[in-house]
């Protein structure tokens, strides 16, 4: 099959919808991309794959797949064992 047989992909009204859910989201949750200092995502307590650059946040509050050096209001540092 060639490539001109593929027709051009577009959001469906649930991409919109997810997208506009997460936006407020993000907002909400003040979820930023970068590190606050040493707090960043992959050094939190939610964080659910520490050694992964983009896992699962179980935060009751997000549940959503973030990157390891992200950061939200909600970090809590790992407890030591």
């Amino acid at each position: 099959m060639a490539d001109d047989d593929l027709p051009t992909p577009e959001p469906k009204e649930i991409d919109e919808k997810k997208s506009l859910e997460l936006r407020h989201l993000a907002e909400d949750a003040v979820l930023k991309g970068q590190p606050y200092g040493d707090e960043q995502c992959n050094n939190c307590l939610f964080y659910m794959n520490t050694d992964e650059k983009i896992s699962y946040c179980w935060h009751p509050k997000l549940r959503i797949l973030v990157g390891h050096d992200w950061w939200c209001q909600w970090w809590e540092p790992i407890p030591d064992e």
